[in-house]
């Protein structure tokens, strides 16, 4: 073959840092993000986290976020006379109003500014109106909330135990788990303490078994146990004493499963007690805890902090992003201006063009955080366009929604709508919930429409709860109670939206 030269024209897409740095950070939590924070200002001297000055008030419309203010310092020691309007190749561009959402490197930059962004701020928690009463955090509400082990130990204190006895309590208070239960048995407990020394695990066994003694006869009643019969078992002997809590504590030690079945012949036949009694026996243990540890747990943990909030604007709804998980950043002026001094010289010994890049790469940092919580907010604020009726009647009234909708609807891709909507939350009038909450297939109607997979689970929901607990009602009922409603549900998509709704089945819903 004669060798040739052939010219050929192809595009391709070619991800920048930048733009890899912007899908990123779109995708992150909240938590993840303020740890992205954390870690950037520790390792890029320009990045600093602006105090709160809560004695500065400024109109909404004339507030200006930290990029705006940095951009602003920019524009006018650029205009200073001897300061030249055109910086060295090197340099970067200074961040204005102009440049954000003018880039078309990717569709989903191509937003506008919004005019009541309040910042970046700098910690969850705080608003720009606290006073320093407000400083007490969600950590601090932590700290101040014994836990189980702080309780158990506090009563220790004020048992007369030898120092072994004391010790051996104290072992099995650090091996509770958060429920309250002994997850390993102590013959295990021992053997890890003994070393494998076979007398001195026969001896630390008979020490261990006898603090467990002590250690069940603390409060919470029924910490402890090694299982859930143990734990009712425990709870059950410190009642008064009468037929209902003996046949009580043999359901519990023997035929808990017969009575998570609502087996009443079975147990009737097993404890032989007539059924009145099985009643009275029933009553009385569903007034147990069966988690002895979960006053002390830890609810702070489990909140969740919305990134946007809904709120009533005259006949309409409006999205505002939430200021308490939004960090709020700026460039460090002394150095940025060192920089800017010393650029053109060799007094930076050749570290000029690496110190330009930090400034740039925080400057950078600072204007992806900003498009991402103004593309969270855009897409927000479409979906409670959609989602009106929900706003105002509830789950029930929520329409079909698929994420190519609002993508179409701002000019973006369907991924981006998919990373916008991945573990962040709207605050609703009812309750908080995952952006992906309001997306849901469409189930065809009678009357030729569609129907909401969520507004099908609320309504399956509604149902359940209104239904005799003497005969629930069953996959196949609902089924067909939604069809003369209009709505084609098959039985197996009842079943699954059921379970998805953490609904028992009717024969575990029916009351003994």
């Amino acid at each position: 073959m004669k060798p040739s030269l052939q010219v050929r024209l192809s595009q391709h897409l070619a991800l920048t840092p930048q733009l890899q740095q912007s899908i990123r950070l779109l995708q992150l939590s909240t938590l993840e993000l303020h740890q992205e924070v954390e870690q950037m200002l520790e390792q890029n001297p320009f990045l600093e986290a602006e105090e709160d000055n809560s004695q500065t008030f400024e109109p909404l419309a004339e507030r200006l976020t930290p990029i705006e203010r940095a951009a602003e310092r920019e524009t006018e020691r650029s205009t200073e006379p001897g300061n030249e309007t055109s910086d060295s190749a090197g340099d970067a561009p200074a961040l204005d109003n102009a440049e954000f959402g003018s880039t078309e490197r990717d569709d989903w930059e191509n937003g506008t500014e919004r005019e009541d962004f309040d910042g970046i701020r700098e910690t969850p928690g705080k608003s720009t109106n606290s006073s320093d009463s407000d400083d007490f955090d969600g950590q601090d509400r932590d700290a101040a909330l014994p836990s189980l082990q702080d309780h158990l130990r506090e009563q220790l204190l004020g048992m007369r135990l030898s120092a072994l006895d004391a010790a051996a309590v104290m072992v099995l208070i650090e091996s509770l788990n958060d429920d309250g239960y002994l997850d390993d048995p102590l013959e295990e407990i021992a053997i890890q303490l003994a070393g494998g020394d076979p007398e001195a695990q026969e001896e630390l066994l008979e020490r261990l078994q006898c603090a467990r003694r002590f250690l069940q006869s603390m409060e919470p009643t029924g910490v402890g146990a090694s299982d859930l019969a143990e734990c009712l078992t425990l709870q059950l002997r410190a009642r008064p004493r009468s037929e209902a809590q003996m046949i009580a504590i043999i359901v519990c030690k023997q035929h808990l499963e017969l009575l998570a079945r609502r087996d009443m012949k079975k147990l009737m036949a097993a404890t032989g007690a007539d059924e009145d009694l099985l009643r009275a026996a029933q009553a009385l243990i569903v007034t147990l805890e069966p988690k002895p540890g979960r006053q002390f747990s830890r609810a702070e943990a489990n909140i969740v902090i919305p990134d946007v909030v809904v709120q009533k604007s005259g006949r309409n709804w409006k999205v505002v992003l939430n200021p308490d998980v939004m960090p709020k950043l700026r460039i460090n002026d002394l150095y940025a201006s060192a920089i800017r001094q010393q650029r053109g010289s060799n007094s930076l010994n050749g570290a000029g063009p690496g110190l330009n890049a930090r400034l740039q790469e925080a400057r950078w940092f600072m204007k992806n955080i900003l498009q991402r919580f103004d593309t969270i907010q855009r897409v927000s604020q479409a979906i409670v366009e959609r989602q009106k009726s929900f706003f105002t009647h509830g789950a029930i009234a929520m329409k079909p929604l698929v994420l190519r909708e609002i993508a179409d609807e701002l000019g973006l891709h369907e991924s981006t709508i998919s990373r916008v909507t991945t573990a962040k939350y709207m605050s609703t009038p009812f309750g908080t919930f995952e952006l992906k909450y309001f997306f849901g297939s469409s189930l065809n109607t009678d009357a030729g429409g569609n129907a909401s997979s969520t507004a099908v689970r609320a309504l399956i929901k509604q149902l359940v709860a209104a239904e005799d607990v003497a005969k629930p009602l069953s996959d196949s009922q609902i089924s067909q109670m939604l069809e003369e409603q209009g709505i084609q549900v098959a039985r197996r998509t009842v079943a699954k939206y059921r379970e998805a709704l953490k609904i028992a089945p009717a024969n575990l819903r029916k009351a003994m």
